[in-house]
């Protein structure tokens, strides 16, 4: 089992745009789930985004209509694109790979900052 490997995030201002990355070997499999969650000092840790092992995605109200999830099997990738940022987004992000012993967990965390 290995840690995901997430990517992207950074500083950007409200109403931009960032893709963060979740990179997990077994994805390609499709055996596993991937849900991301937020989390900000002091808070407990906010689900935001899923993506079923068969594809079915599902969004909190806080950010449906404005990220979207998807997977790139042949890059073992699934993506979060994040869309007219707020700054109440800004948070340390993350992805977690479940559902079958192979998958690889949580991601390291990613940095996402919006200023207004």
């Amino acid at each position: 089992q290995v840690q995901p490997v997430q990517s992207g995030g950074g500083s950007v201002q409200a109403g931009g745009s960032l893709r963060l990355s979740c990179t997990d070997p077994p994805l390609s499999s499709n055996s596993c789930a991937v849900n991301w969650y937020r989390q900000t000092e002091g808070k407990a840790r906010e689900w935001v985004s899923s993506l079923s092992s068969g594809g079915t995605p599902n969004y909190a109200d806080s950010v449906k209509d404005r990220f979207i999830i998807s997977k790139d099997v042949g890059k073992d990738t699934v993506y979060l694109q994040m869309n007219s940022l707020k700054p109440e987004d800004t948070a340390m992000y993350f992805c977690n790979s479940a559902g079958r012993p192979q998958c690889g967990g949580w991601g390291q965390g990613t940095q996402v900052t919006v200023s207004s």
